[in-house]
């Protein structure tokens, strides 16, 4: 037996889908707007998780380019016929809309670290589809959505054969199950005699939940359980919140374990706050009497220390490249034409493009924020001449939520700030900089020494973050400590659904010229409980 500790992948891995190949585990998880799309885990005993790749191609045109926050790939689901690999997903263009304006592809490997074929669209009924292989045949789950005045947008799961080859519908699209409480999310799998449905329930919050169904036929009738098979919503003190969006595995030793999203908040004077987004858990289940599955533990509520029934493997160090995991970027993959890795050794370079609430060029190398306790650091060497211009360390959630210490350029001391004034003179400094919902607020000034190489910093202590600089080898504060409680999804009242992260950036917002160099960047992350190992280990150039 293996004694894992939830979460196993921890940070900004949403939606995870389970899948067995042999005696190994894979589980892929959400992108939405972030680049690499769709990162892949893999671990052989459940507990030690490693970044085996991502779904390349997965953006037709490898662009995801005008997307909103907290859109693009959303709910991956990955399978395994016995010969290839499969994912399907869908690339979603409107977020808080009635219409979800969804394109819903496929893509298979045989290989999750090669190559994917190229993404083939089909049906799209609405976001959260899955494949269900069976005997042979091939079937695509669904949400449906119906987009009209007076419409459920969630309005019942669907059920659709596909031809293996052409990917097009054969037969007609059965409605499998309609419930007054949203559910989403559909799995299928056959066990025992009976079709179960596995189903995202209440949404995504804290009203979140694993619900399950089942029928003798695979196109229904479906009988809902009545009672969650997971959920953490009827007890806020539990440590893991958000449980839901399930997937039943059959392990290799004959036994069932359940992947599950879940999140950590943190307890503020504002609320909830889960700051390092939603992660990837993994529960122990058994079948009652009656034929459905059950937690091992007993209840519904998700445990955070789980035995399953594996033997314990040693953790291999991952290999790290250039730009690639764990750096991630915004709605396209790095590009040596504005991050670049070999103009200067054991620099990064990038060269400024536009601001950060920008959906098309923005210019961030960033990573996942996995803990409660982080700190980052990086040295920054810029010459800015206009306040235009400006490079340095990053906190952040989305467009209108981050925190960023800029080197940058401001008129001379004392002297109004009118726009360029397209004169000599001026100063380099550092710029403290709050963007919320609602507002964005100059935090802090601070005069820098002109040229020379800045080390940047920020330390972050659960809902407070503190940035900081050296001078002569001190660390020294910048402004007051800043609420990273807002970088959360729950923050404000739009729909966020992503986590936080730490990265660096650099603009130019006139001519795109404008290069600033990066060196040691650290972002170390501490877990509260000294077993944990982060299963998405950060480190940089």
């Amino acid at each position: 037996m293996t004694l894992l500790r939830n979460p196993v992948i921890r940070g900004f891995a949403p939606d995870p889908s389970l899948a067995r190949v042999g005696d190994r585990y894979y589980v892929a998880t959400s992108s939405f707007e972030w680049f690499p799309t769709i990162p892949i885990h893999s671990s052989v005993d459940l507990a030690h998780w490693e970044y085996a790749g991502h779904v390349r191609g997965a953006a037709p045109g490898d662009s995801l380019a005008g997307i909103p926050d907290s859109g693009g790939i959303w709910a991956p689901s990955l399978s395994w016929d016995g010969e290839r690999f499969w994912v399907v997903y869908a690339i979603v263009r409107s977020v808080g809309t009635p219409y979800f304006d969804t394109d819903t592809y496929v893509s298979t490997a045989t290989d999750v670290t090669g190559r994917w074929t190229p993404a083939r669209r089909i049906a799209s009924h609405g976001f959260d589809p899955a494949l269900f292989h069976h005997e042979g045949r091939l079937w695509l789950l669904n949400l449906q959505n119906d987009h009209r005045p007076g419409g459920r947008r969630f309005a019942g799961i669907v059920l659709t054969e596909l031809d293996r080859h052409t990917l097009r519908p054969t037969g007609g699209t059965h409605l499998l199950l309609q419930h007054d409480r949203l559910i989403e999310g559909p799995k299928l799998l056959h066990h025992d005699g009976w079709y179960f449905l596995l189903l995202a329930e209440g949404g995504t919050g804290f009203e979140h939940g694993v619900r399950v169904a089942r029928g003798r036929t695979l196109t229904g009738p479906y009988e809902l359980d009545d009672r969650p098979l997971l959920t953490s919503r009827d007890d806020p003190s539990l440590p893991l919140q958000k449980a839901g969006h399930g997937e039943l595995v059959r392990t290799a030793e004959g036994d069932w374990v359940l992947s599950h999203l879940t999140a950590r908040p943190l307890h503020t004077p504002s609320g909830p706050r889960c700051t390092l987004g939603r992660e990837t858990a993994i529960q122990s289940v058994t079948w009652d009497e009656e034929g459905w599955p059950r937690l091992a533990q007993g209840g519904h509520h998700p445990a955070v220390e789980v035995a399953v029934p594996t033997r314990a493997q040693a953790p291999t160090a991952q290999v790290r490249e250039g730009l690639g995991w764990p750096w991630s970027t915004l709605r396209a993959a790095p590009d040596p034409s504005w991050a670049d890795t070999t103009a200067r050794p054991g620099w990064i370079r990038l060269r400024g493009r536009q601001g950060p609430e920008s959906r098309w060029a923005y210019s961030l190398l960033a990573q996942r924020i996995t803990e409660h306790r982080a700190e980052a650091e990086v040295t920054v060497e810029a010459r800015p001449s206009t306040f235009t211009q400006a490079a340095g360390l990053v906190l952040r959630y989305d467009a209108q939520a981050y925190l960023t210490l800029d080197l940058t350029w401001a008129e001379k001391d004392g002297e109004e700030q009118r726009g360029q004034q397209w004169q000599d003179g001026g100063r380099r400094v550092l710029r403290l900089v709050e963007r919320d919902d609602t507002d964005t607020r100059q935090v802090a000034v601070v005069d820098i020494a002109a040229d020379a190489p800045v080390t940047l910093g920020v330390t972050v202590e659960e809902a407070k973050a503190q940035f900081w600089y050296l001078r002569h080898g001190v660390r020294t504060p910048v402004g007051a400590p800043l609420d990273f409680g807002k970088l959360s999804d729950d923050h404000g009242t739009r729909l966020r659904f992503t986590g936080a992260m730490a990265g660096i950036h650099a603009i130019d917002l006139v001519d795109a010229e404008f290069t600033a160099c990066f060196r040691d960047f650290r972002l170390t992350c501490t877990p509260a409980h000294p077993a944990v190992r982060n299963a998405s280990p950060t480190a940089g150039k």
